[in-house]
C-alpha cells in the first residue's frame, strides 16, 4: 500500500519508495561515478540504483579478477616483482576482464550524463511520487536519517548503513559479499591471531587474493550510505515543504524577494 499511487501522468519522476529501497534521480559527478565503476565494477552502476546492471558487472569482476588471478598479479608488482606478475596472470581470463571493466566505466559515466539531464526534466515537471509504502514483508518511508551514524554503521559492518538508510536491495548484496570476502580471505581469523599476538602466523594465514577485495568494498558502502543520507533527507524536505504549503499555507500567500516576513 502506498500513499500515492502513480498513474504514469507524468513523463519522469524524481523518486520512488518501495518496500525494497528508496530510487531517486538526483545530480551527481560523471567523473566520482566513473572512478568507483574504475575503483571495483559495479559500484558505479549501483549509486545510480541500476541494480540489476551493477550486480551482474559486480559478480563479473569477482569471478573474472579471481580466475585471471589480477589482484595477485597486483600484490607481485606492489612487491617489485613485475616478472612474477606477468607470470601468475591468466590471458585467457584477461583478455575477456579488460573490455568489460573499460565497458564497465564508459557506461557509468555516460548513464549518470543522462541521468543529469532526465533529473532537470523531472524537477520542472515536478510531479508527485509517494513517500510511504506498507507491504507485508516491510514497511518503507522517507526520513530524515543522520549521515555520519549511516556512515560508522558502515564501517562496523558494510551494508548496515544501507539499511540504515532503507537502501534494502543494496544492503542485501553487500551484506552477502562482504561475508564471502572475510571467509576466503581469512580476515578474521588473521584478526584473531594478532590479538593474540601470533604476527607471522595471522600474515600466512592471510589470502591476499580475496583481502584486496574488502577496501572498495569498505568505502563503497561509507560512501554511498552516506551520499543516499544526504540525498533523501532533501527528498524528505522537499515532500514535507510541499505538504505544508498545500494545507497549510494561504492561498494568496506570497513571498517577495527581499522582502522581511513579521
Amino acid at each position: 500500500m502506498d500513499n500515492y499511487s502513480n498513474d504514469n501522468t507524468a513523463s519522469r519522476y524524481k523518486a520512488h519508495v518501495s518496500i525494497l529501497g528508496i530510487s531517486q534521480i538526483h545530480l551527481r559527478n560523471p567523473y566520482i561515478i566513473a572512478w568507483w565503476s574504475a575503483a571495483f565494477p559495479g559500484f558505479g552502476h549501483m549509486l545510480l540504483s541500476k541494480y540489476l546492471r551493477g550486480y551482474v558487472l559486480f559478480i563479473w569482476e569477482v569471478v573474472v579478477n579471481i580466475k585471471a588471478h589480477v589482484n595477485q598479479a597486483m600484490i607481485y608488482s606492489f612487491q617489485g616483482d613485475i616478472d612474477l606478475a606477468k607470470e601468475v596472470l591468466d590471458t585467457r581470463w584477461l583478455l575477456m576482464y579488460i573490455p568489460v571493466y573499460l565497458f564497465t566505466i564508459w557506461d557509468s559515466y555516460r548513464t549518470t550524463v543522462d541521468l543529469n539531464k532526465i533529473y532537470y526534466l523531472a524537477d520542472s515537471e515536478d510531479h508527485q511520487f509517494n513517500s510511504f509504502s506498507l507491504g507485508a514483508v516491510e514497511i518503507n518511508y522517507l526520513d530524515k536519517r543522520n549521515p555520519v551514524i549511516a556512515v560508522v554503521w558502515s564501517l562496523f559492518m558494510p551494508g548496515l548503513g544501507q539499511l540504515y538508510v532503507n537502501r534494502i536491495m543494496t544492503a542485501f548484496f553487500v551484506i552477502f559479499w562482504v561475508v564471502v570476502f572475510f571467509y576466503f580471505s581469512h580476515a578474521q581469523e588473521a584478526v584473531s591471531l594478532l590479538f593474540l599476538g601470533k604476527v607471522s602466523q595471522a600474515t600466512h594465514v592471510l589470502n591476499p587474493e580475496w583481502l584486496l577485495f574488502l577496501p572498495s568494498h569498505y568505502g563503497f558502502a561509507a560512501f554511498d550510505a552516506y551520499m543516499s543520507a544526504i540525498e533523501s533527507n532533501k527528498l524528505y524536505k522537499e515532500v514535507q515543504s510541499k505538504y505544508l504549503s498545500k494545507n497549510y499555507q494561504a492561498a494568496g500567500f506570497r513571498l517577495l524577494k527581499g522582502q522581511k516576513v513579521k
